[in-house]
């Protein structure tokens, strides 16, 4: 009792001393996430936006990740005996200082207390957002990002400029209960240590959406997911995750935009539409992330000598090329809202900052060229060799972007038995639709007249190629293996097969065209993006990977995206519940085959077997997605196996866990649109 009259009346005089008023201003967001051994806390505030990090258990830290510039502050301590417990006393306030040339820092100052004997601290990395991932993963920071540190009496103070001289970081820790003994945090008689925490940044702040701009009143009633999407978005970009991920990713925004569509503003769709267009190669290709702030700054230094701060764009990922057309197509040809002002939009600039700007009609029709350019090859001639394949070199190149997570393929399922067929379509629309003629060569012409024929072959002959068959001795015996060795039971899963094998579509094909033989989630995109002719042989689709697992996807937690019962015992510890793209459950593979679910039965042509199955899975799924609801906005989860039942396990709360999921990202927000059907609401 006497530690927290202390702290509340500490924070009470900071408060006073920071001139920060104790009432929430008008359009402040705050709020809390806890999540395994993390706990979050988010504000965002006029110029600052800032998400607090505290990690308990047996490898503390502090982190503050700022959406301004991907910057962020952290501070790693020494493994601990026993576990460190964190408890906020004192949530993030803004703050805004000034550095030793009177440039604003803009950042938080918070209290917390820490359940311990003694803090060692390890290390203290200010910088990118990128350096931090770096750091948390390898250990290790550039010389060049070190910063200066500065010891008082009770407080140890860090800050550095950027590499380019502009205005950098800063991170303060003063202990205000307990002690400071050299780098060692003491704790005080009664075993804890009290601390204040402020943490800045001199990054340029970005422009938030109003609360009132950026939903319509069809969105969910979802406060969490309402917070979370908030924090992400900004007028001049949608932030993919926080904290590992505060910027721009081209994918993560188009299915965000896409799923969220019926329920964003204008403004918002038409801003996340136009951060990708902005982003575009020379050549249409849509750009993954981009290196912003101090990483653009090092990316510079590394190849051309420079301390230029100019974005750098990584353009190593196929999907999201095909994936432009689509959601552009379902916003402007699509939404009614839109219809009536494609023509001025196309018309208008883009917001590309460092090159010239272009209309963006401009801008699409040179993605829609890359498109049909590069589906031709297997249109003339429709052999697995000339599928669109991953770039040479890099082992990823779609969503399951982690170094094992298509198993060693080149050619992904999604991309080529769905995106590119649905990206063809979309082509051939927009060109009847007339929108794109102004942008259009009479050369252009002929290739867009063959866009529908085109999309005709990919839909008919590539998908045939994943197809993946296992008869059911075989398919029993897998499951029986893969069970015993993942820690899943199998009696649910063997009952599933019910006299016959299953089939699926493989998550990739290797460098030979042969089947990588992983069931996958990534069925969802033909739900969405796709119009089967025969309904029945989806609905069976559907039926099999929704089969208990291992036999199937479905778990009590949700729908794993990744099942690699079938596939050789050599690939299976790369899809266990502790890989990435594992036996895991994202947030949003889930929403995007419920979405995808709901789009095919509108559909009038299904036949009443594909109808019945369908509205089986549906109600199998939401199901499932009610049971996990407290970690729908959560990047992704793992699983235990215990009295009888799957439990939801955080990701990155196991010491096995490659990684730890974000409090944060922007495609789990995607239920504030997809919602159940109406008998399960």
């Amino acid at each position: 009792m006497l530690l927290t009259r202390f702290l509340l009346s500490a924070s009470a005089a900071s408060l006073v001393l920071s001139g920060l008023a104790t009432a929430a201003p008008a359009g402040r967001l705050q709020y809390q996430v806890t999540e395994g051994l993390n706990q979050n806390a988010f504000l965002q505030q006029g110029t600052v936006a800032a998400h607090l990090l505290l990690r308990s258990g047996k490898s503390p830290r502090i982190l503050v990740a700022f959406p301004a510039g991907n910057s962020g502050v952290g501070l790693w301590f020494a493994d601990t005996k026993q576990d460190t417990s964190w408890t906020i006393t004192r949530l993030p306030e803004p703050v805004t200082e000034k550095d030793s040339k009177g440039r604003p820092l803009y950042g938080v100052v918070t209290e917390a207390i820490a359940a311990t004997p003694s803090l060692a601290i390890r290390e203290a990395v200010l910088s990118s957002v990128r350096v931090l991932r770096d750091f948390q993963a390898l250990g290790t920071q550039p010389h060049v990002v070190e910063a200066r540190q500065t010891v008082t009496k009770d407080t140890i103070r860090w800050s550095r400029d950027r590499l380019d001289g502009a205005a950098g970081y800063a991170l303060v820790v003063e202990v205000i209960h307990g002690k400071l003994e050299a780098e060692r945090l003491v704790a005080a008689p009664d075993g804890r240590i009290g601390l204040r925490i402020t943490a800045v940044s001199g990054e340029t702040p970005l422009t938030p959406f109003p609360a009132a701009g950026l939903l319509n009143g069809r969105a969910a009633v979802d406060p969490a997911a309402r917070k979370a999407l908030r924090f992400l978005s900004y007028r001049e970009k949608f932030e993919a995750g926080s904290w590992r991920f505060n910027t721009y990713f081209g994918r993560d925004t188009l299915m965000s935009v896409r799923l969220l569509m019926s329920v964003l503003s204008p403004e918002a769709v038409e801003s996340g539409l136009d951060a990708v267009l902005s982003r575009l190669s020379p050549t249409g290709e849509v750009a993954h992330e981009e290196d912003i702030g101090e990483f653009a700054v090092l990316d510079h230094m590394k190849t051309d000598g420079t301390r230029s701060d100019a974005p750098v764009f990584d353009y190593k990922m196929i999907d999201g090329n095909y994936l432009l057309a689509p959601v552009a197509s379902a916003w402007i040809l699509d939404d009614p809202r839109a219809r009536v002002r494609a023509r001025a939009w196309l018309s208008a600039l883009d917001s590309r900052q460092g090159r010239a700007r272009a209309q963006r009609g401009t801008d699409l029709v040179a993605n829609l060229k890359l498109v049909l350019r590069s589906a031709q090859p297997f249109v003339a001639e429709p052999r697995a060799g000339n599928l669109i394949a991953l770039k040479p070199g890099v082992p990823v190149g779609e969503w399951r972007d982690s170094n094992s997570g298509l198993g060693g393929g080149r050619y992904p399922f999604d991309v080529n038995a769905v995106l590119v067929p649905a990206a063809l379509r979309c082509a051939a629309r927009l060109y009847a639709a007339g929108l794109l003629d102004p942008y259009l060569s009479a050369d252009d012409r002929k290739l867009f007249a063959r866009a529908g024929a085109m999309a005709d072959t990919w839909s008919k002959v590539a998908p045939g190629f994943f197809r993946v068959d296992v008869e059911r001795a075989t398919a029993a015996r897998d499951i029986v293996s893969y069970a015993a060795a993942s820690g899943a039971p199998s009696r649910a899963a063997l009952s599933a097969l019910a006299g016959g094998g299953t089939r699926f579509f493989a998550v990739a094909l290797d460098g030979g065209g042969k089947p990588i033989p992983v069931m996958n989630s990534d069925l969802g995109f033909e739900l969405l993006f796709g119009n089967p002719d025969d309904t029945d042989a989806m609905a069976r689709d559907v039926h099999d990977l929704l089969r208990p697992f291992p036999a199937g996807l479905m778990t009590d937690v949700g729908m794993v995206v990744a099942d690699a019962a079938y596939a050789p015992s050599s690939l299976q510890p790369s899809f266990n519940r502790n890989a990435y793209h594992g036996s895991v459950v994202w947030s949003w593979q889930q929403a995007l085959f419920a979405a995808g679910l709901q789009r095919q039965l509108a559909r009038n042509d299904l036949t009443a077997t594909a109808r019945k199955e369908l509205n089986a899975a549906q109600r199998l799924l939401w199901k499932n997605i009610h049971a996990t609801a407290s970690m729908s906005n959560s990047e992704l989860w793992s699983w235990s196996y215990a009295n009888g039942r799957f439990q939801v396990a955080p990701f990155g709360a196991s010491g096995g866990d490659v990684d730890e999921s974000n409090a944060a990202q922007l495609w789990s927000t995607v239920y504030l649109a997809v919602r159940p059907p109406a008998q399960g609401r």
